[in-house]
């Protein structure tokens, strides 16, 4: 028996809602098959039809749907659009604050349809197609935890998994891969002074000669460039690098849309960044650097590389998962963003905001008058963030610092701390509670409670991350996941936003 028409206007979610019961209940199709089976041997539908079902592709008949309604004990109205509570899939985990979105109904969200739909939408949205793609790689790079032993395993065979390399190592390496580095003097030419490095096919490095005094940052883009050569072959398709964020963006008129090269260049920085990383700190040498040095964000000057290659480095070689990454420029430009913990931000590296949340410390320091060319000595901040479902707690480590062509930005680096407590055994949620509860008692700030204050340290020793106990001896803040106005009530935050800029 076909299904009616009217069943086939109301079921628009029935696949989404069958597929999560026949998971939560651990049943493949093929075992939910043979329950209906058992039920009406005549009647009962296939594993490939019941496939279909869940996909939407296929509507069961009002029979059918009674069968599976007796199956899992619900009414067969339960089914239909009247009711739209879908629960999330087992699969799509929650990354942290972040949850995923369920694509439901499965037919407006098919290959094709979207294929159609994006561009529209990045065009009416005003983004370019390497800001779509560079989003896209960021959350294939959440989703992997930074994870990527293939590219680690390219690296540490052209690097032999030494620690530290100096310029002239790295040079070395690439003249081995048969790469010739020119050095170029961009006079008072500014576009030329913002470019570091670019790459000619088939096998020559430019370099700007300005780089002669930065042999942190000179040894990156040779070792950025050498990935190149050994992932790609040295084609040439490849993103120059430079000095500020301008570099990463499209220059103005640029349209809207996605093309195959705006994928292939946001796919291929990736690769080649996550490639300068490990050729330069190798996972397991750097994993028993950042044991030795407590996780200190500044020891990178003992291996000469930079404060910002540490931090990256850090959320891909660590056991603990759950970290987050941003590198901010004024007035709010994320030229980087990881965030393994999944931490919302009010702010992205495709939109900026005028009014961020003035708690959050990245946001205190890059409106910060200016600092010296040599960094100041970085800060710790322990956050309780609201999420709209439960308090959130995370601790920071930022850091105010210079560019290559001397402008200023903000490193930070940080963790999702209540992961970290439920492996030690303390009750997270209670310690997570008593300090959100200190903060708003106290107009947005507060001291930490002696109990979980205590939990924090030991969790700090267990890490062997020394920043996490330093932020001890500031009071935590309440910080807020939006922009255009808090959405707290006083009493669950501050007496009033602070005005920011």
């Amino acid at each position: 028996m076909s299904a009616s028409p009217g069943l086939i206007r109301q079921g628009h979610f029935l696949g989404a809602k069958l597929r999560a019961l026949r998971k939560r209940n651990g049943l493949t199709l093929e075992e939910l098959s043979a329950r209906c089976v058992q039920i009406d041997a005549a009647a009962a539908p296939s594993v490939s039809y019941l496939s279909m079902v869940e996909t939407g592709k296929r509507m069961p008949s009002q029979d059918m749907l009674a069968m599976l309604a007796r199956i899992f004990s619900k009414e067969p109205r339960w089914f239909l659009d009247e009711n739209t509570d879908i629960e999330a899939l087992p699969e799509r985990r929650s990354r942290g604050g972040l949850a995923a979105m369920p694509l439901e109904p499965a037919f407006l969200f098919s290959h094709e349809l979207l294929q159609n739909a994006l561009p529209e939408l990045l065009t009416q949205t005003g983004t370019t197609g390497r800001q779509f793609a560079q989003l896209l790689i960021r959350v294939w790079q959440e989703t992997h935890h930074n994870d990527f032993p293939d590219i680690e395993r390219a690296a540490e065979s052209a690097g032999q998994r030494r620690m530290p390399l100096d310029a002239d190592e790295v040079a070395g390496i690439c003249r081995k891969l048969g790469l010739r580095i020119r050095w170029f003097d961009p006079g008072s030419d500014r576009s030329q002074a913002m470019l570091r490095a670019r790459f000619e096919a088939p096998n020559t490095v430019l370099v700007n000669s300005r780089l002669r005094d930065q042999p942190a940052r000179l040894k990156y883009d040779l070792a950025y460039f050498a990935g190149h050569k050994i992932l790609h072959n040295g084609d040439g398709l490849v993103s120059p690098h430079s000095a500020t964020p301008a570099g990463d963006r499209e220059t103005p008129g640029t349209a809207a849309g996605m093309g195959p090269q705006d994928v292939l260049y946001a796919w291929r920085d990736f690769e080649c960044s996550f490639f300068a990383g490990a050729l330069l700190c190798p996972r397991q040498p750097f994993r028993r650097f950042l044991i030795r040095e407590a996780h200190s964000v500044i020891a990178g000057e003992k291996l000469g590389v930079t404060t910002a290659l540490v931090m990256r480095r850090m959320t891909a070689v660590s056991p603990y998962r759950h970290w987050h990454f941003f590198d901010a420029y004024p007035p709010g430009y994320l030229r980087a963003v990881y965030r393994g913990n999944g931490i919302p931000l009010p702010w992205g590296n495709m939109s900026q905001v005028s009014d961020p949340c003035p708690r959050w410390a990245v946001f205190r320091l890059l409106h910060r008058p200016s600092v010296a060319r040599r960094a100041e000595p970085p800060t710790s901040q322990i956050s309780v963030m609201n999420d709209g479902r439960r308090d959130l707690l995370y601790c920071c480590h930022s850091l105010l610092t210079r560019d290559a062509m001397n402008v200023q930005h903000v490193l930070s680096v940080g963790i999702d701390l209540q992961p970290a407590l439920e492996a030690q055994g303390f009750d997270a949620e209670a310690a997570v509670a008593a300090i959100a509860g200190s903060c708003r008692r106290s107009g947005g700030e507060g001291a930490i409670p002696a109990e979980s204050a205590a939990q924090i340290r030991a969790v700090s020793q267990v890490l062997n991350i020394a920043w996490l106990a330093d932020a001890l001896s500031s009071p935590a803040s309440v910080i807020c996941p939006r922009s255009g106005g808090c959405p707290r009530t006083q009493s669950r935050c501050a007496p009033a936003q602070v005005p920011f800029g």
